[in-house]
């Protein structure tokens, strides 16, 4: 097995960005398709394809969608394009190749649901994709594909894109609503769950991009078609993105269940000439740290690093090699949560705060005895007191690194200096 291009078949053609490069690769023919469909025909078909969101939670597609209630009320269909957690940038790519497969995906999503208006909230930073995506629409509004009355249909669809400010928090479902609403971008409590009470207090459905992409093939091949890929619980294929210490980092497309060494030596090169594997953050930089040994036993699928206690998350994969100081690089991951706290939770606010001055400490020389187990029942604390997950995201690295790689960090605190670099770290701060 290796990789397969399936939902990313005609990437490397810079004509599939456009709308006639893209018609001329079969774009548009399943909205039309679907068009003709009942709605709640493609809603189980994309229950029974197992697609789960590509965002990072996993959850079942067509079972969220089956959440919203049935009581005549506008609906909604948001794309969460607000790609920020550190080493996820596979939406990207999507956004960039292949703008009018998103838009595709997301009119037959919206035929499904019986929503009439969408929208794709990008983050400020992707002026790029967001140039690209917005051309995109353009074109599609121009040919009759968005707006009313689509390919004779009947179903009226308006489809605009959002440019957030660039906040990590609105990448959570509830923060994005609030953004989108011209509120801060802050996460909401839960319930009432966005199905039910989302965007302007309306029944609101948001899926990720890849996520809503993936609903083309769905119709063009099927449920059946889309399982021939991936495991029983995890089906279809995967974009991930890979950075660290490989040769060919990138985004690739395997089946769910694709061996992680086979990613990382295969695919990806390998690592650089004389380094060893030293650790693998599987899901971006909140999913918590596997060891070498681990990683030759994991799979890239939900219940494989779930049973391994870390997760697959957006498929954001960051190879660490033995060059690496694993106190330097959980000091650049909690500075980041801690910039990226709201603030509107205190075990968030004053916990991610807390943490990075620990850890700070450490790599400057001035780390005490002491130190790790605070570290732990800081983040043990926590895990699961907040309205968003964000909180576990600041906690799970470092419950993971310190236990995972604990010497490393005692031999700071011991020695005033790095295991692997030796004084570098301290120097390089001080100077």
């Amino acid at each position: 097995m290796a990789e397969i291009k399936y939902l990313s078949e005609h990437y490397s053609k810079p004509e599939f960005k456009t709308l006639d490069g893209y018609k001329k690769h079969g774009g548009y023919e399943q909205l039309a398709r679907a068009l003709k469909m009942e709605p709640q025909k493609i809603i189980d078909e994309v229950k029974a394809s197992g697609l789960r969101g590509r965002g990072g939670a996993g959850f079942a597609t067509g079972v969220k969608w089956g959440f919203l209630p049935n009581n005549g009320e506008p609906r909604y269909l948001l794309c969460n394009a607000d790609e920020s957690e550190p080493g996820t940038f596979k939406d990207r790519l999507m956004m960039e190749r292949a703008p009018h497969q998103l838009i595709e995906g997301m009119l037959i999503s919206a035929f499904a649901i019986k929503s009439k208006k969408a929208y794709i909230y990008i983050r400020g930073e992707y002026m790029g994709p967001a140039a690209i995506l917005e051309k995109a629409i353009a074109e599609a509004k121009a040919a009759g594909l968005i707006g009313k009355n689509i390919l004779g249909s009947g179903f009226d669809c308006d489809l605009d894109l959002y440019l957030g400010a660039g906040a990590y928090i609105c990448g959570e479902e509830t923060g994005m609503i609030s953004s989108l609403e011209g509120l801060k971008g802050q996460p909401k409590l839960k319930p009432p769950f966005p199905a039910v009470q989302g965007y302007l207090r309306k029944p609101t459905i948001v899926n990720n991009v890849e996520t809503l992409a993936a609903v083309v093939p769905i119709i063009r091949d099927g449920a059946a078609g889309y399982r021939k890929y991936g495991t029983e619980k995890s089906a279809g294929t995967k974009l991930f993105s890979i950075s660290g210490n490989v040769n060919k980092p990138g985004t690739y497309e395997v089946p769910l269940g694709y061996k992680l060494m086979d990613l990382i030596n295969i695919e990806c090169g390998g690592l650089k000439p004389g380094r060893k594997l030293k650790a693998v953050v599987p899901g971006g930089s909140s999913a918590p740290v596997i060891t070498a040994e681990e990683c030759e036993k994991a799979t890239l699928d939900y219940e494989c690093l779930a049973q391994m206690g870390t997760m697959l998350g957006s498929g954001a994969i960051i190879v660490i090699d033995d060059s690496n100081c694993m106190v330097d690089v959980l000091s650049t991951i909690s500075h980041f949560y801690h910039h990226e706290s709201c603030g509107q939770c205190t075990p968030c606010r004053e916990g991610t705060g807390w943490m990075e001055r620990i850890i700070h400490g450490i790599v400057h020389g001035h780390g005490n005895e002491g130190d790790l187990d605070l570290l732990i029942k800081i983040a043990d604390n926590m895990k699961g007191r907040t309205i968003c997950a964000l909180s576990d995201a600041a906690a799970l690295p470092v419950l993971s690194f310190v236990t995972k790689f604990r010497s490393e960090f005692e031999y700071f605190i011991r020695e005033k200096k790095s295991q692997v670099r030796g004084g570098q770290i301290y120097a390089q701060l001080h100077h």
